[in-house]
C-alpha cells in the first residue's frame, strides 16, 4: 500500500526477519535499530551504522559515504576520501608516506566545510 503523505519510501519488516539477517533486530523490545548499510555492486558491505530508534540517520551524509566509496572504486584505490570529502574537494594518494602524515594532508577544517 502506498501512502502519499509519506514523502519518501518506507518499507516494513514486521516479522523482524530482514532485521535478524543485518543484526539489528532486538528481539526483546520487538523493534528494529536503525540500520544504514552501504553495500558495493560486489555485494561487499563497505559500510555500515547502526542507532536505537530515538535516533535518526542524515541522508546527506548517507549520500555522501556512496560517492567516496563509489570515488574509491572508480580509481581503484589511487584516490582516498578522507572524513568530510565531498565531490568535487581534495582527495588522497594512500601509500606509505600518508600513514601518520594526513594532517599535513588534509586540514581539520576542510571535513566540515559546506
Amino acid at each position: 500500500m502506498v501512502n502519499k503523505d509519506i514523502p519518501f519510501a518506507m518499507l516494513s519488516d514486521s516479522s523482524g526477519a530482514i532485521g535478524t539477517q543485518y543484526g539489528v533486530y532486538d528481539e526483546d523490545a520487538g523493534v528494529e535499530n536503525r540500520g544504514r548499510f552501504i553495500i558495493d555492486p560486489d555485494g561487499i558491505v563497505q559500510a555500515y551504522e547502526v542507532l536505537t530508534p530515538p535516533v535518526g540517520r542524515k541522508l546527506s551524509e548517507t549520500l555522501r559515504q556512496v560517492q567516496a566509496f563509489q570515488l574509491v572504486r572508480e580509481t581503484k584505490g589511487n584516490e582516498v576520501a578522507p572524513a568530510g570529502w565531498k565531490p568535487g574537494k581534495k582527495t588522497l594518494k594512500p601509500g606509505p608516506d600518508l600513514v601518520g602524515n594526513v594532517w599535513k594532508e588534509w586540514k581539520v577544517s576542510e571535513a566540515f566545510e559546506d
